[in-house]
């Protein structure tokens, strides 16, 4: 069997721990610890955050799209395939070294996603664009919100970001949302709580079972589509 190359460390902020990218052979991984939290062979779920949302908004004009993290770059991708030429699509990325990995060893999977001039790329806490201090009580400015942060709607590799998927948070992402806008948030498996979570927000919820992988068979993930 081909062993694992250890490629690149980064540090969590505000985190405990650090990421690690590691390749064997064509395969890429980030870990958390003992956790993986994405792999390249498992980009089935993490394209379907991206094409169920823009199904949903099918027709909407220059839709603004805020996608919290960058990962490997599937839902990015995805989401450049599914949205026409006039959608902005902004990727919120909290670990910098990240989109250096997606530019560097993982170029390959990036495809140069990156430099579409649609895609904006900030180096932030997607909770800070899903809603700005600066911008509190002006107009949404959303009209999809995806989250692919940690493994699903509890922090693992930061506990803050619990606050995304708390009553708060989930309140703050409905205010960002234009009428009929879509948060989606992915996740490795269900989670009861969180659905009621979403519901008690306001939202009108749809729970897909998607697979890991993009063919029929495999794991199943998780993606909550809640719309305002």
């Amino acid at each position: 069997m081909i062993p694992w190359v250890h490629l690149a460390s980064a540090a969590v902020p505000d985190g405990v721990g650090e990421l690690r990218l590691k390749r064997r052979g064509a395969e890429f991984s980030i870990m958390s610890g003992t956790i993986e939290l994405m792999n390249s062979r498992l980009s089935g779920s993490e394209e379907a955050l991206a094409t169920l949302v823009a199904q949903r908004l099918a027709g909407r004009k220059a839709p603004s799209v805020l996608i919290g993290g960058l990962g490997m770059g599937y839902t990015l991708r995805a989401a450049l395939a599914a949205f026409g030429p006039d959608a902005r699509i902004t990727v919120a990325e909290l670990v910098p070294e990240v989109v250096d990995w997606a530019r560097g060893p993982m170029a390959e999977l990036s495809a140069g996603c990156l430099d579409d001039p649609r895609v904006t790329v900030e180096i932030a806490d997607v909770a800070a664009l899903i809603r700005p201090e600066t911008d509190r009580g002006q107009a949404p400015r959303w009209d999809a919100v995806l989250l692919d942060v940690d493994n699903g709607p509890e922090g693992l590799t930061r506990r803050v970001n619990d606050r995304l998927y708390d009553h708060a948070g989930l309140a703050a992402a409905r205010a960002a949302l234009t009428p009929g806008g879509v948060l989606a948030v992915w996740s490795q498996g269900p989670d009861r709580a969180f659905s009621k979570r979403l519901r008690d927000a306001g939202f009108a919820v749809e729970e897909v079972m998607v697979r890991a992988h993009r063919g029929r068979k495999g794991a199943r993930h998780v993606v909550w589509l809640a719309t305002r």
